[in-house]
């Protein structure tokens, strides 16, 4: 029954990720967790994000800046490994705190301008930031869309934004699968229900790139924008014991 309830809110969070360029851990990460557990909860996700994602890959094949991932790449798998390597030592919930923040605080720029873009971003710009993100999703299992508004400045959107993000996640989440693996953290429980949230991505993909054909660049934008302050949000009410303690 469990795996049922976990199927349905998958299709659910894919298809939300689809319009949103994001943001469908959020919706998993409870109930992995009430499922499995906080320790498997990075694992888990980490294997169904890389199949889910590996399937828009071939969605949206024709939509990805090859250019930009090419300067995102080196730093996301040295990015990874460590991150993924540091989360079999210590986990650190506070990194949620600051990922929290800095989605809300983020989203100011673009919600008070009237502006495609608040401020220009290179291609070479990624390649910390990649660095960054790796590591982080490696310790606590996501990021949320904490790149989201990189990809919108450097000029992606719809199509070319989805396309180009799960091609730079599927890398990440490569890496930490078989980082987990070295270090004997994937169990065929993780395993299973990885694959339940990741199969699940197929359908739900499709029926998202239909919608997503049907709305315009603005109303995609909104959407992502949308998408970054809820996550930004949940991350911080997530924490809020710690929030509380200090």
């Amino acid at each position: 029954m469990l795996l049922i309830s976990l199927a349905i809110v998958s299709f659910f969070a894919w298809l939300v990720s689809t319009l949103a360029g994001g943001g469908s851990p959020f919706m998993l990460i409870p109930l992995v967790n009430s499922i499995q557990g906080a320790a498997s909860v990075p694992p888990v996700i980490t294997i169904g994000m890389f199949l889910g994602n590996a399937h828009r890959i071939v969605l949206f094949w024709r939509y990805i800046d090859w250019k930009l991932t090419l300067w995102y790449t080196p730093g996301a798998i040295v990015g990874a490994m460590l991150g993924a390597y540091t989360f079999t030592q210590i986990h650190l919930d506070w990194l949620q705190l600051l990922i929290g923040v800095f989605l809300v605080i983020s989203i100011f720029g673009f919600g008070l301008e009237q502006k495609e873009t608040t401020f220009k971003v290179k291609a070479w710009y990624i390649l910390p930031a990649g660095f960054v993100k790796a590591f982080i999703s490696g310790l606590i299992g996501t990021t949320g869309p904490v790149l989201n508004a990189f990809y919108l400045n450097y000029g992606l959107v719809k199509e070319e934004l989805i396309a180009t993000k799960a091609t730079h996640v599927v890398i990440i989440h490569l890496v930490k699968i078989l980082t987990y693996g070295a270090f004997g953290i994937l169990s065929p429980q993780i395993i299973a229900t990885g694959l339940v949230i990741g199969l699940v991505a197929i359908p739900a993909n499709f029926l998202g790139k239909y919608i997503l054909n049907k709305i315009n660049a603005q109303q995609f934008r909104s959407i992502v924008l949308a998408t970054m302050a809820i996550s930004g949000v949940w991350m911080l009410w997530a924490q809020r014991d710690l929030l509380a303690f200090w």
